[in-house]
């Protein structure tokens, strides 16, 4: 029976079958593509570039063997409901979805919206209405089993934001798109620049970061979380570091490429050489991302040795100069505090000279921490600087060869910490103390770095502007206006100084009027004027106090004056006239003799 015609047409039919398996490349599902451009903007200035980059990417995926790729570009809002939609019958099946979009975003209260070329947003409220949510995008990706990939290339200055009418003041309408952690496992989802920052278009037809997704995102083999560690590298390279594209969610340890690796025969001659330090690569870059001490801490936990473990501990010396330097700044300004407070109090002598000694020691330590953290940063700087062009030289990362050869080194699934699992970019919260911290290293804010994003950090980031000869927008603190100060090395703002204090230097020095001499509201020093003699009345009695500065017993109505009648000096009396002579038998008969007839003037 082994040797009958039938039982050798079977072995050849499994042996058929089994090399058809072999040569199958690995994830060879089912992939679904939307690609969405809007350009042809009705209600504010057209987009050059969404067009573009909506053809350059539907052509990535269609020449990457993607089995629907729908491209649509300028839709209407209902036009783009309908393609979401259809997208979601398409991805029903589907092992990977993608949705890639061009145009215009924007963040309301938190949340981030897609605008259709036929918005008019005359409102704030009008985006719910008119605009197309991200969480509506992620819907229609949903049904996908193993991969949801949501790109965006929406974080342009959006010129919606500035026409729009506030129907309630205290509602947020943010710079760029919001930052969100996706609820659906094994959903990625692509900023072209990171939360709350704006993206740039590009010199050319197509964005920066749009070319570096056609180079990268569909390299055969080639795990899609590396490949954004790829298109991080090219556009931060393309655009002098001023935009980072950010990646939200998470996946599991296995790899996810966009594309299956090409089988290739296991032949000593063409057997891929190992990188040991692919891993490693990312998982830096990812720890580069967080930036903060946890990540660094974690990734040098599972990295102990090597030159990446180098580069980890550079940034976290660079961590721990700021945060040395912050202390030392506040220690400073609360001794400074101390010492104009007892030296305005009037204290002894020998607490007044202790408190300047600490004064000017905790100066010292603060200008030494100033120090020592710039040198740190320069370090790290210098370190990541060179790695950078390291990566950009080597013709693995540039070539689809090298690539191959670098996604048959899957990670391996017993690592003892993982550190793609960190949670990726920082919260509005820390982007705002970070910003209050460098205000106050430049001398521009005298408050505290709280977080909140008060009208006296407004004021101080205005200040900023008008000294330093910018524009940043001071309605809220963004990771552009943090590197914008960064910038600036030196004080910036001008020492202000309290009334009796003068600047000296990067401190305030109580001002000391000489004798003879008064501190005036100007803050300067005025002599003072000698008194003159004033002529006084020999009464004081007779001087007028004015009615409004007299007493109120005092302010009375006057006594009535008592007429005095003066008698006259001439003899008058009985037989004779006012004039004192004799009177007249005519006279005396009309009565003149008496005194109150003569009184009278009716007799002489």
């Amino acid at each position: 029976m082994i040797n009958s015609p039938g039982f050798a047409r079977w072995c050849g039919f499994l042996l058929a079958a089994a090399l058809l398996v072999v040569c199958e490349p690995a994830w060879a599902g089912k992939r679904v593509a939307l690609i969405i451009g809007n350009s042809a903007y009705q209600n504010v200035p057209p987009l050059a570039n969404p067009i573009n980059d909506g053809a350059i990417m539907a052509a990535t995926l269609k020449g990457a063997g993607f089995d629907v790729v729908d491209s649509r570009h300028d839709l209407s809002a209902i036009e783009t409901r309908r393609a979401l939609r259809d997208f979601s019958d398409a991805a029903y099946d589907a092992d990977i979805a993608v949705v890639y979009y061009a145009g215009h975003g924007m963040e309301v209260d938190g949340a981030n919206y897609l605008i259709p070329v036929d918005a008019k947003l005359e409102r704030d409220t009008d985006v719910f209405d008119e605009a197309l949510s991200l969480e509506r995008i992620l819907v229609a990706a949903e049904p996908a089993k193993q991969l949801r990939l949501v790109i965006l290339d929406a974080c342009r200055d959006n010129p919606f934001a500035k026409l729009m009418k506030r129907t309630v003041a205290l509602r947020a309408i943010g710079r760029g798109l919001a930052k969100i952690e996706p609820s659906s496992p094994n959903t990625l989802i692509a900023y072209s620049a990171k939360a709350g920052s704006t993206a740039a278009d590009g010199d050319v037809k197509n964005s920066p970061f749009t070319i570096a997704l056609a180079k990268h995102l569909t390299t055969p083999g080639l795990d899609v979380r590396r490949a954004f560690g790829f298109v991080r590298d090219d556009v931060l390279k393309a655009t002098g570091n001023r935009q980072e594209p950010f990646v939200y969610g998470s996946l599991g340890g296995e790899d996810v490429p966009l594309v299956p690796a090409s089988a290739r025969a296991a032949s000593p001659a063409s057997a891929p050489v190992p990188n040991p330090q692919a891993d490693m690569r990312r998982d830096y870059e990812l720890a580069l991302q967080v930036g903060n001490r946890a990540a660094f801490s974690a990734f040098l936990a599972q990295y102990p040795d090597g030159f990446y473990a180098s580069l980890a501990k550079l940034q976290l010396e660079k961590i721990a100069a700021e945060e040395t330097r912050v202390a030392a700044t506040e220690k400073a300004r609360q001794t400074e505090q101390e010492r104009a407070r007892l030296a305005a109090e009037g204290a002894k002598k020998e607490a007044q000279v202790k408190a300047e000694a600490d004064a000017k020691a905790a100066e010292q330590a603060r200008l030494a921490a100033e120090k020592a953290k710039q040198v740190a940063q320069d370090q790290a700087a210098e370190a990541e600087r060179k790695r950078t062009d390291k990566v950009a030289d080597t013709p693995a990362v540039a070539s689809n060869a090298g690539a191959d050869s670098r996604a048959t080194n899957p990670s391996s699934p017993d690592k003892a910490a993982n550190v793609a699992a960190l949670t990726a970019g920082s919260s509005p919260a820390d982007v705002t103390k970070s910003v209050q911290l460098e205000l106050r290293r430049v001398g521009c804010l005298a408050g505290a770095a709280d977080g909140e994003w008060t009208a006296e950090s407004q004021r101080s980031l205005s200040s900023f502007n008008r000294n330093a000869g910018m524009k940043l927008d001071v309605k809220t603190a963004s990771t552009d206006t943090l590197d914008a100060i960064k910038q600036k090395q030196s004080r910036v703002c001008p020492l202000a100084c309290e009334h009796g204090y003068k600047a000296d230097g990067d401190r305030c020095t109580r001002i000391v009027c000489a004798d003879g001499t008064f501190l005036n509201d100007d803050n300067e020093c005025e002599k003072r004027r000698e008194k003159k003699p004033v002529a006084r009345r020999d009464r004081p009695e007779a001087r007028q106090v004015p009615e409004a500065r007299q007493a109120p017993e005092a302010r009375q109505a006057p006594e009535p004056r008592q007429a005095i009648v003066r008698r006259s000096q001439t003899p008058t009396g009985p037989g004779l006239s006012s004039t004192g002579r004799p009177l007249t038998g005519l006279e005396r008969q009309q009565g003149c003799n008496g005194y109150q007839a003569i009184m009278s003037g009716v007799c002489p």
